[in-house]
């Protein structure tokens, strides 16, 4: 018990240690723990590390990816979900069978099935690896784009596995495997949106923030274990659940209850992935020892891994140039429809229930709501023309989509949940791990400069948010003049003065500041609500919004612990 304990506490202050050695050297810190795993490995007198692949799998990834989801923004995940799915599945099959007749190939007597089976495992980025590429200067919508990509690429290559291995058994079948996938999919995005909603109902029912993040970290768990109880994807089902809770958390949850959550969240985020990437390290020499000790050569091995590593990036440049392209395409349409949109937006209401009825099967009358989900539409599809414009996709993001598609300990943990009737398993283990490795230390050590080289940082983006917080004081001033102008007879009360203040009945006072703390406490929610409705059109920058959203709850949550009159 306390060597484990000791083992805990030097892993606790290593990735402590490397977050703050990271920065400071110019090197991403997940690279500073996979080199320090690697080094730790390779010294005689620390034994050994193998872990449960599960543990990464079932115990590790949903709570990451559910965090990832819940922080992610949703109205850009919506705008970029053809990119995201196009990478997510599209890509992800592509890879493998390429991969696939490739380890066949290089293999010997390993067979197309298996071959599948090891490029499905070497496919999919990394969600944890990916946070190497927010350090860089990538531009946001990249980042969306990857972000999307790593949380739900993990589910069609885990089920491509699972029918790889059934192929290498002589029971595969095409249309059993779409069944499969569409099945995996399909419950997991139900349980996830039936988690996510009870979620948040449960946890508004309570009042201590404590409690309520205790429950929250029970929630990935609450949709991964089901779904994969009923042969669905719990990865898929932790980040419904995530992004449910993304979206309606600040209209259902207190501040209080949020920050608590953000601050415990990013803590366990912080320690996973720290512990992800030194285990995936140490991990190293037990899986060079289980290679030499099936008599398989550790160089051959490296050169199928450098091969896999290169077809990784050959494939998915391959892939996104001409998805960047029909992205570009797609604006470019969606930009000539502005000016009539904009008319639409600009109509009456009685234009604009002319303009839809005559697009509707058989001219029925619109309804109110229709027209209300009408006006949203119209100004979603103007914000996304908006986003599109200001943040197009060129050769630069073209590169940095490709390069920063690194692999990671997924890779390592599918690959050793393998069964042990798979041909030469140790060299297919090795040759994964060997590909996760080189792909963080080669893609994930030269991002950074690459993009610094083709893509500097400019001021343009730091005008951009100047601007966007401009306009989105101008949102909250309205909103806070309508509940002013609904409560305009208190300033009639107001003391105005020090001398006012000082000669007023503390009773009077005491009663006056209440007053007080209700309307702005009006004023907070009013505002709150004002921007969440901006967010749901998607009129603003994710990032900014977020931030504006964040002084808000920070100012509730300290009028809520004033007093009286001298807090």
């Amino acid at each position: 018990m306390t060597e484990l304990l000791l083992v805990g506490l030097v892993g606790l202050l290593v990735i402590a240690g490397a977050a703050v050695l990271g920065p400071r050297i110019g090197v991403a810190a997940p690279l500073v723990l996979v080199v320090v795993g690697i080094v730790a490995s390779l010294v005689p007198w620390i034994p050994d590390v193998e872990i449960d692949p599960e543990w990464i799998l079932a115990g590790v990834l949903p709570p990451l990816l559910y965090a990832s989801a819940v922080s992610m923004p949703t109205m850009n995940f919506r705008r970029e979900f053809g990119a995201i799915s196009g990478l997510s599945v599209v890509l992800v099959v592509a890879s493998s069978v390429v991969l696939g007749l490739f380890f066949a190939w290089a293999v010997p007597d390993l067979g197309l099935a298996w071959g599948i089976a090891l490029g499905a495992i070497v496919s999919p980025t990394d969600a944890v690896a990916t946070s190497i590429v927010k350090q860089t200067s990538v531009s946001r919508r990249v980042i969306a784009i990857l972000d999307g990509e790593s949380l739900l690429n993990d589910a069609t290559a885990l089920v491509l596995l699972r029918t790889a291995i059934a192929a290498g058994a002589a029971s595969f079948s095409f249309w059993g495997a779409v069944g499969d996938f569409a099945y995996a999919v399909a419950v997991a995005v139900a349980i996830g949106l039936v988690v996510g909603w009870l979620n948040l109902r449960v946890r508004a029912a309570v009042s201590n923030a404590t409690v309520n993040t205790a429950l929250s970290f029970a929630v990935p768990f609450a949709a991964s274990i089901p779904a994969e109880s009923l042969h669905a994807s719990g990865l898929v089902a932790a980040v419904v659940a995530g992004l449910v809770t993304g979206i309606r958390a600040p209209r259902v949850l207190p501040p209080t209850h949020r920050l608590s959550d953000a601050q415990n969240w990013g803590t366990v985020a912080f320690v996973l992935e720290g512990a992800v990437f030194l285990v995936m390290g140490l991990e190293l020499a037990s899986i060079v020892a289980d290679v030499q000790h099936d008599h398989a050569g550790i160089v051959p091995a490296l050169l199928i891994a450098a091969g896999a590593l290169v077809l990784t990036v050959l494939v998915r440049a391959a892939y996104v140039v001409p998805l960047l392209f029909g992205l570009s395409r797609r604006a470019r349409r969606q930009a000539g429809l502005q000016d009539r949109l904009e008319e639409y937006r600009a109509a009456d209401p009685d234009a604009a229930s002319a303009a839809l009825q005559e697009h509707r099967f058989g001219r029925r009358a619109p309804s109110e709501r229709d027209l209300e989900r009408f006006g949203t539409r119209v100004r979603q599809t103007l914000a996304d023309i908006r986003y599109f414009a200001a943040a197009p996709l060129g050769w630069r993001e073209g590169t940095a989509v490709v390069w920063a598609g690194m692999r990671g300990a997924v890779t390592v943990a599918a690959a050793q949940t393998l069964p042990d009737s798979t041909p030469q398993k140790s060299l297919l283990v090795f040759v994964a791990f060997a590909v996760a490795g080189l792909s963080l230390l080669l893609q994930g050590g030269t991002i950074g400069p690459l993009l610094r080289r083709i893509s500097p940082p400019t001021s343009d983006q730091a005008a951009q948010d100047t601007e966007e917080r401009r306009r989105l004081m101008g949102v909250m001033r309205a909103a806070a003049e309508q509940v002013t102008a609904a409560s305009a007879d208190a300033a009639t009360t107001t003391p105005r003065t020090r001398e006012e203040l000082e000669a007023t009945d503390p009773a009077e006072l005491r009663a006056w500041f209440g007053r007080e703390k209700v309307r702005r406490l009006q004023v907070l929610d009013a505002q709150r609500s004002a921007l969440l409705d901006a967010r749901d059109d998607g009129s603003f920058d994710a990032e900014v919004l977020e931030s504006v959203l964040g002084n808000l709850d920070a100012e509730q949550i300290a009028l809520e612990l004033r007093g009286g009159p001298t807090g």
